[in-house]
């Protein structure tokens, strides 16, 4: 059987991990091949062309090969658009990254997760304060839905019981969507879960899933946070703990 060679595919760097005293393991996420396992062999020589443009939230096109679990590398271009991104900006980029890697699974293809992952970098390169807040509650949300793990938002959980208008649901990790008390701020209300239901269909542009996360990004935070969380299987994401100790200095 022929080696499968694939050539100039969508991609960007997630993580990059020491193989050799000059080559480096990728993990890539590409947009027809999900994420993936390249082997860069000679990288880390000073003379080396990918050295420069493998880094993280950079858009690629990359050819690859192989029928092992770890493909080899043979080509990679840097498609341009903007530059690396600094301070929290370059952590949100980080975050999102430590996100799939601990929620996809290896050769599991997600196209228009791809095409989003792929607008909020965009954001993440140009934009600071409450658009980018949006952007990141806008990926965590259809992340969650693209990999089956987000229940509807127009519903409780449970019983399937409508959610009525003015009253106010939180969004439980082994429980779903379900009613708490008034005086939980940090819950939506049935409306505002609604909307977000109804904004969410596989051809709703992706600007307008961005406005309606706008209009409630302070509190879907902790909501898409302890989901995120228990299913990465985790106290407490890597980029996060870093940005508390940064903080903290």
């Amino acid at each position: 059987m022929a080696t499968q060679r694939i050539t100039a595919e969508p991609a960007y760097v997630l993580h990059r991990y020491d193989w050799s005293e000059t080559s480096l393991i990728l993990e890539v996420f590409t947009r027809h091949h999900g994420r993936i396992a390249l082997v860069a062999k000679g990288v880390k020589r000073p003379s080396s062309s990918f050295r420069p443009i493998l880094l993280p939230l950079q858009p690629l096109h990359v050819a690859f090969g192989g029928d092992a679990e770890i493909k080899t590398l043979k080509a990679a271009e840097w498609q341009g658009g903007h530059v690396m991104p600094t301070g929290d900006a370059l952590m949100s980029g980080l975050y999102l990254n430590e996100l799939l890697m601990l929620l996809l699974a290896r050769e599991d293809p997600h196209p228009q997760l791809f095409d989003v992952y792929t607008s909020v970098v965009q954001i993440i390169a140009s934009e600071h304060g409450e658009v980018l807040e949006a952007a990141l509650r806008t990926f965590e949300l259809l992340l969650l839905r693209e990999i089956g793990l987000l229940p509807l938002l127009d519903a409780q959980t449970m019983t399937l019981l409508s959610l009525h208008p003015d009253e106010r649901y939180s969004l439980v990790p082994e429980g779903g969507l379900r009613q708490s008390g008034e005086a939980d701020r940090t819950s939506l209300s049935g409306a505002q879960w609604t909307a977000l239901q109804q904004v969410m269909g596989e051809r709703v542009p992706f600007t307008d899933v961005l406005r309606a996360c706008a209009e409630v990004a302070s509190a879907l935070k902790p909501q898409l946070r302890g989901l995120l969380t228990y299913h990465c299987g985790v106290t407490t994401l890597r980029t996060r703990q870093m940005m508390i100790d940064l903080q903290s200095l």
